[in-house]
Parts: C-alpha cells; sequence; structure tokens
C-alpha cells in the first residue's frame, strides 16, 4: 500500500531531471549574457557618450552608472559559467548579488541624503538585485551538491 507521501515523490527518471535541470540552467545563463551585454552597452552609452546623450539621460548617479557598467561584464562572465555548467559560476552569482544589494542600499543612503537620482534607477537596481538572487539560489540548487559544494554530475 503506498503512503500519500510517496505520491509526492518524484516520478520522472535522473536523465529527465537532468535535462530539465541543464534547460533551466541554459535559459538562466541564456538571460544573464543578455542583461550584462545591455547593461555593458547601455551603461558605456550613458558614461563615454557624447554630451548630448549624456544630457538626454536625466539625474545620472555616477557610482551607479559605473557599479552596473562594470558588473555587466560579470554579468556575461556568471552567464558563460552557468552555460557551461562550472561550479565558480555560483559563488560569482552570489557576488553579484551582493554587491547590487549593496549598491542599492548605498543608493538608498544617496536619496535620504537628498541626492538628485530618477525613478528608473530605483527600479533598475531593484530588478537587477531580484534577478541575480534568483539566478544565485537557482544556480547553487541545479549545480551544486548542498553537501560537498561540488558540480553535479
Amino acid at each position: 500500500m503506498k503512503t500519500v507521501l510517496s505520491y509526492l515523490q518524484p516520478t520522472k527518471v535522473r536523465e529527465v531531471n537532468m535535462m530539465h535541470s541543464q534547460r533551466t540552467t541554459i535559459v538562466i545563463a541564456i538571460a544573464a549574457i543578455l542583461f550584462g551585454a545591455a547593461t555593458v552597452l547601455s551603461g558605456g552609452r550613458a558614461l563615454f557618450g557624447s554630451p548630448e546623450v549624456q544630457a538626454g539621460l536625466g539625474r545620472t548617479v555616477p557610482f551607479v552608472l559605473w557599479f552596473n557598467f562594470i558588473a555587466g561584464f560579470l554579468y556575461v562572465f556568471a552567464g558563460a559559467g552557468l552555460w557551461l555548467r562550472r561550479p565558480w559560476a555560483v559563488p560569482l552569482s552570489l557576488l553579484v548579488a551582493v554587491a547590487t544589494i549593496v549598491v542599492f542600499a548605498a543608493f538608498g543612503l544617496y536619496v535620504l541624503n537628498g541626492g538628485a537620482f530618477e525613478m528608473r534607477t530605483v527600479g533598475a537596481l531593484a530588478f537587477r538585485a531580484l534577478f541575480w538572487v534568483a539566478a544565485a539560489i537557482v544556480a547553487r540548487h541545479l549545480l551544486q551538491d548542498p553537501g560537498n559544494g561540488r558540480l553535479r554530475p
């Protein structure tokens, strides 16, 4: 006789679960790479563009702009690591998430002290923080064995 808990256990074979985990990892990796490329391009335009382009951006916050530009390269690097299922991609994703949250907190202090900003910066930082927290959690679950931190086969 089967118990209720036995019906809640995964019924898929290991290979099917592995395929699902690889697909999920690839989707996250592609999103990270595209997000990183877009971040580098838009940040580069904002930092190094013509004065007309920079004036059209409104009240930018320089430390946020520089952080996003530099972090964009890490997004691409982390995405490539996720795509290739490298175990270092997990701590790198976590580092990006934590660094983004720290910059978001610093931005909050900047705003509380009367610093000029655009509301889109709030939304962009919130989105980046949520994306990288989620990516780090999912990557940890899909790529690393929680017991020993090694890459799952």
